[in-house]
């Protein structure tokens, strides 16, 4: 027996050396994790949970004094602002205001300007950035359609005194089609608008139809280094529920593309009649308009300048503009990815913030994911820990990042 247990001693220092390294390692892997919230990111970054539990986080402002303004989707406490300051990877709250709930967000010149689903407000800020009289906004657009689907009105400030907004089909493809007139809500809604900064009252006979065939269009940013409208669409449902003959399973999963586009002025990107295969590299006709999956679409809609899989959900777009991140960075896009429902019977995939590259104002090269993570164990919108939406960028370059489905604010900064 003695013998036996000499034999076996070595065996046993080496299973303890196993056990012991590989605890070593779950207690590295899970103090990474806790040290960045439970994200995965690239290295040289770190990642904090500096706000908490906050409700329908949506998009998100930071100010050159550090104060953070994040507009929630419904009211919390009867208020759908709320306003820190950020020291370090601290949020203190300082206040809350305004009682529609919505995505919208964005300061410039002056003023913060945030939207509803039916409506954009603007309220006057102080030599702080900080708003004058919360009570009194004025209303500068008004009476958009919002209706069953893709009511958030998301929108973006350009040079010149001009604001986009966000008008998302309230279809998949245009249930209300009639073959002699077309899509009819094309008039209204699947597109973008442009108003003007400070006119108040104004709808749509007082706007610009600026850009056509968008069906829903949630993450929007101006490109400071070609002044120029860049969006991210939300591509289309159910190819193979509709048209199982046409469509695989594994195809429908992955198709349409999600599809960052390059606004110019009387752009149409065809929705409902096309939808982009990121697999084919082509636009193509949608098969309710006799497309088969193989047919190319009409060359006058515009293709896409950057495409992802299927069903990601892209709510957040953001030009990075700081100097803390590596070279890498400097200009490149961030893209949050909300997180897909209809993928199946591949996984769910999205919940993530993915960083396209550009150079000289257009995309450049393969995009990467960037943060992960957010949803935990579940990819799914009902179990989902958090699911990315809003992003924003610090005066100091650190990135911010909103999740609507607990209401937790990252903030992810880079340390040589």
């Amino acid at each position: 027996m003695k013998k036996l247990i000499m034999l076996l001693l070595p065996v046993f220092a080496i299973v303890g050396l196993i056990v012991f390294n590989a605890c070593k390692d779950a207690r590295k892997a899970s103090s990474n994790a806790t040290a960045n919230a439970g994200l995965t990111i690239p290295e040289g970054f770190s990642a904090a949970a500096i706000a908490e539990n906050l409700g329908s986080a949506r998009h998100m402002v930071v100010t050159p004094e550090n104060d953070l303004y994040v507009h929630l989707a419904n009211n919390r406490k009867g208020k759908s602002i709320l306003v820190f300051h950020i020291d370090g990877n601290k949020a203190t709250p300082k206040s809350t205001f305004a009682d529609f709930g919505g995505t919208g967000i964005a300061i410039k010149n002056g003023y913060l300007y945030a939207s509803n689903n039916t409506d954009v407000f603007r309220f006057k800020l102080n030599e702080k950035n900080e708003v004058i009289d919360p009570t009194k906004p004025e209303r500068i657009v008004t009476k958009l359609i919002s209706r069953r689907m893709h009511e958030p009105k998301a929108i973006c400030l350009d040079n010149d005194g001009n604001i986009y907004v966000n008008i998302g089909a309230y279809s998949n493809i245009c249930s209300e089609y009639d073959a002699k007139k077309g899509c009819p809500i094309l008039d209204s809604a699947a597109g973008i608008w442009q108003f003007k900064v400070d006119k108040l009252d104004q709808s749509y006979a007082d706007g610009v139809h600026y850009a056509w065939g968008l069906r829903n269009v949630v993450g929007l940013a101006w490109n400071q280094q070609d002044n120029q409208l860049f969006v991210m669409q939300h591509g289309r449902d159910a190819l193979h529920d509709l048209f199982p003959k046409l469509y695989t399973n594994k195809q429908s999963a992955e198709l349409p593309s999600e599809c960052m586009f390059a606004i110019k002025k009387g752009d149409n990107a065809g929705w409902p009649y096309v939808y982009y295969d990121w697999m084919q590299n082509k636009n193509m006709l949608g098969p309710e308009y006799g497309g088969d999956g193989k047919k190319a679409a009409d060359p006058k809609y515009i293709n896409p300048v950057a495409a992802y899989p299927g069903h990601y959900a892209p709510d957040g777009l953001l030009f990075y503009s700081g100097n803390q991140f590596p070279e890498k960075y400097k200009n490149g896009a961030f893209i949050a990815f909300h997180g897909s429902w209809n993928r199946a019977p591949e996984p769910q995939a999205g919940y993530c913030v993915v960083f396209q590259p550009f150079k000289d104002g257009k995309p450049d090269g393969k995009w990467e994911v960037f943060a992960d993570g957010f949803a935990g164990a579940n990819k799914n919108p009902n179990d989902a820990d958090h699911r990315p939406c809003g992003l924003a960028q610090g005066p100091d370059g650190s990135l911010y990042v909103s999740d609507d489905q607990k209401g937790t604010i990252y903030k992810i900064t880079y340390k040589k």
